[in-house]
């Protein structure tokens, strides 16, 4: 996989989140709202992962991964694999990915982070990450 740049955690947007939903400040209809396209885009294209969806708690969220960019042309806006998202990046110089997860079962979905990827180096850049590959991680 070629190196994420500047990668943005909302795990802390997340937990702030859950703690409202968990102590009845926003309730599960208003975070459980993924759309018809967002729950395809989970069963056909969703990396599994072993993490229980923190509403309902019965089945494992899937990573969902958009891509985004100008050079793109008609491919931005589309759900892409991890394994598509390493051969996409050795063709374009820069696109952004955001991966959101989403369970199945309940329709949970969360912005979990956004990096860019390409062969476009970061040089100088301060907020280049060098962060070990997040795409396993979650």
């Amino acid at each position: 996989m070629h190196a994420q740049r500047q990668v943005v955690d909302y795990s802390l947007q997340r937990r702030a989140l859950l703690r409202d939903v968990y102590s009845g400040r926003t309730g599960t209809a208003e975070v459980c709202d993924a759309s018809p396209y967002l729950l395809n885009a989970a069963r056909f294209h969703g990396e599994a992962t072993q993490r229980r969806c923190p509403i309902c708690r019965r089945d494992n969220v899937r990573n969902v991964h958009y891509i985004f960019g100008d050079e793109l042309k008609t491919s931005a806006g589309q759900a892409r694999s991890l394994r598509e998202l390493s051969l996409i990046a050795s063709g374009y110089r820069e696109f952004e990915v955001y991966a959101v997860e989403v369970c199945r079962g309940c329709g949970w979905n969360h912005l979990v982070f956004r990096f860019l990827l390409g062969k476009a180096h970061a040089t100088g850049d301060p907020q280049a990450s060098s962060r070990p590959n997040q795409l396993e991680e979650v």
